[in-house]
């Protein structure tokens, strides 16, 4: 298996670095894309900047993962391998710090700018809202307004007819009085219904505005004109919000029903007896605790009113495509995994190397680099060899010591030496040595 293994990396080499380099390159064009929506200033100076960035980018990002792909799957120590971690963990923060994001931002930032007018646009649609409803808060009050104004009125009537209150028909101070009373009511419920008919309108020119701001939002084409025009119209809507909180009627009333009050004053009783005196001066003192409590009412009513919150208009701020990636990033998760996957994906073909190598080693032992020897390293080894022998001289075996005189062959080894000079003696044969050389090397 350890050697289907070595022939598996040894054939995946070029692929992994065709694999690093074309990464790196995606990541260095998306990059340039990103940067281009960062930079400010005339047209040479973002592109030779957004290039030069990139390009960085992708030279730094193919080192850092060669790198790592050369040397982390042939660590064996434990020490080694927690610092090639770290610097693995480092890098790839880095990476993502000064790529991945505006990659994302890339592939996502026309959809993300879009998403920020589409909840803008939703803002403003709750702020004309509510701004409209607090404008027609005191439209609430003009029923009462116009019933107070209708049975001071009918008062009036009734006493100019018969006389209910007084008990003498006629035009006279209690008919004067009632009319006035009924003329201010119906004035102040007049003013009420204005301020509707003219909240109405702008309530209807600000719905005019969303939806031409709905229109730019959700239109084709680039994204970057399309916000210039939404901002126009958010600016126009701006204003339309600040008309609606200034058109209500709520503080008029309060005025009106204050004056109600205040600026009552008595009328000169004009009976032509005693009696009918004091009963129209009866009746106008029961007429100016009505208004009291009439105007009391509805100076509380115009109070709950104002003490609602004013409606601040919203303020639109444009975003450029790398911000907007990041404020909603939550709902472009897919584009942020892919644009870091472009980055740290060879981390995945360094750990699946770790592997393999440690696969291999378990097969081979530790010392698995003695088993192969390329042909180059093998005639080195040769020609060193050679060498060697060439500059080790060879002693000469020693002589035999002569043979006693005195002593006699014995039979077997008298005819054992004949048999071996006669095979000496024939042609083409070359005596062998009877002891082996001693080698001598030079320390």
């Amino acid at each position: 298996m350890a050697e289907a293994l070595r022939r598996g990396v040894s054939r995946l080499e070029t692929t992994t670095k065709l694999t690093l380099a074309i990464l790196a390159l995606a990541s260095g064009v998306y990059t340039y894309l990103g940067v281009r929506g960062l930079l400010q200033g005339i047209g040479p100076v973002v592109f030779f900047g957004a290039l030069i960035y990139s390009t960085a980018v992708s030279i730094g990002i193919y080192a850092f993962w060669s790198y790592l792909i050369q040397f982390v799957p042939h660590v064996k120590h434990g020490n080694e391998k927690r610092t090639m971690l770290i610097a693995m963990v480092l890098g790839s923060l880095m990476i993502v710090a000064m790529s991945s994001w505006l990659n994302a931002a890339a592939l996502a930032g026309g959809a993300a700018i879009e998403q920020h007018l589409a909840n803008t646009t939703e803002e403003y649609q709750s702020r004309l809202s509510e701004a409209h409803n607090n404008a027609l808060a005191a439209q609430g009050l003009l029923p009462d307004i116009e019933l107070a104004s209708e049975r001071f009125r009918r008062l009036a009537q009734e006493e100019l007819a018969t006389g209910s209150l007084t008990g003498s028909s006629g035009s006279g101070t209690v008919v004067q009085l009632l009319n006035q009373m009924s003329g201010q009511l119906e004035g102040l419920a007049a003013e009420v219904r204005a301020a509707r008919v003219e909240s109405d309108a702008l309530f209807e020119q600000g719905g005019n505005y969303l939806g031409d701001m709905r229109r730019i939002v959700s239109a084709a084409g680039p994204i970057e004109p399309r916000a210039i025009a939404y901002a126009e119209e958010a600016v126009a809507l701006t204003g339309i919000i600040a008309a609606l909180s200034e058109t209500s009627i709520a503080p008029a009333v309060r005025r009106a029903a204050e004056d109600l009050s205040a600026a009552f004053v008595a009328p000169e009783v004009d009976g032509g007896t005693q009696d009918l005196a004091s009963r129209q001066a009866a009746i106008v003192s029961r007429v100016e605790s009505a208004i009291e409590v009439q105007s009391n009412a509805l100076a509380s009513a115009a109070d709950a009113i104002l003490a609602r919150e004013p409606v601040v208009p919203v303020r639109f701020v444009p975003l450029s495509t790398p911000e907007a990636v990041l404020l909603y990033a939550e709902d472009f998760l897919p584009s942020w995994a892919g644009a870091i996957s472009i980055d740290l994906l060879p981390a995945v073909l360094i750990l699946i190397l770790a592997g393999v190598h440690s696969a291999i080693r378990r097969e081979e032992g530790e010392e698995m680099d003695a088993h192969h020897v390329t042909v180059h390293e093998m005639n080195q080894a040769l020609k060193l060899y050679n060498a060697m022998q060439l500059v080790q001289p060879v002693q000469a075996p020693p002589n035999p010591p002569d043979p006693e005189p005195d002593a006699a062959p014995e039979p077997e080894e008298d005819e054992r030496e004949r048999a071996e000079q006669a095979d000496i003696n024939q042609p083409g044969v070359t005596p062998l040595p009877t002891a082996r050389p001693t080698i001598t090397r030079d320390r």
